[in-house]
């Protein structure tokens, strides 16, 4: 589905991502690991046409996207969760919800899948009219993964959805990727919680200072005495 080709991205002279050759594959969970400034971040954001000093190649379903900008490449079916989800703090639940579906224009259809995902996500019913501020931290993540999902994505990128969150909500955020993957969503996953990518994630990479330096299945890399040690304190 997303294929990334020797693709690097400068800020001034620095080179923060380094070649990168990656794959993601429709129907997986694709899981990006690394310590804190290996460019997780800035992978995501290139994808998502944050980043405009990039050299190489970004193919979305075999087109080139390298180079459109972030509304387009939404138009095309990507969607980005930032950092800590991102409510617009001042809107209510459904205000965000339904900013969520800036792209489109079926309001019988935006209507059903607000109604499906307050399925899916019953304490986000039950604040509908409260301003996105007062939610708790792991609310506010839920907010955020539902307003992705209001744009009708085919992949969703996600950047540390397990940010300060309790161990309680990290499981129910892997239950909730994992419960989108079945409904048909394709997964980006990047991690600074490298057990929980790993035990949800089809195919992990890790990155070091811009660079990958290691792939493969996620139950594999889980197993992996280098891994243990240098991302899950073994």
């Amino acid at each position: 589905m997303l294929n990334t080709v020797k693709l690097s991205v400068f800020l001034g002279q620095i080179k923060v991502l380094n070649e990168l050759c990656l794959e993601v594959r429709e129907d997986e969970i694709t899981g990006v690991i690394g310590s804190n400034g290996a460019g997780k971040s800035t992978f995501l954001n290139t994808v998502a046409g944050i980043n405009s000093e990039v050299m190489g190649s970004i193919e979305y379903k075999g087109s080139e996207i390298l180079g459109k900008a972030p509304e387009a490449i939404v138009r095309l079916g990507i969607s980005l969760i930032c950092q800590g989800g991102r409510p617009f703090r001042r809107m209510t639940v459904l205000e965000n919800l339904e900013l969520g579906a800036f792209i489109r224009s079926d309001l019988g259809g935006i209507k059903e899948d607000i109604d499906s995902i307050l399925q899916t996500f019953p304490n986000l019913k039950q604040r509908l009219k409260m301003p996105a501020g007062n939610l708790s931290g792991g609310e506010q993540q839920m907010l955020a993964i539902s307003r992705s999902l209001m744009s009708s994505p085919d992949l969703i990128m996600m950047d540390e959805p397990t940010f300060g969150l309790s161990p309680l909500m990290v499981k129910e955020v892997g239950r909730v990727i994992n419960k989108l993957r079945q409904q048909g969503k394709t997964i980006l996953l990047v991690e600074q919680n490298a057990h929980m990518a790993l035990k949800v994630a089809d195919r992990a990479y890790v990155f070091e200072v811009g660079k990958i330096v290691m792939e493969g299945s996620g139950k594999t890399l889980l197993q992996d005495n280098r891994i243990k040690k240098a991302y899950l304190g073994q």
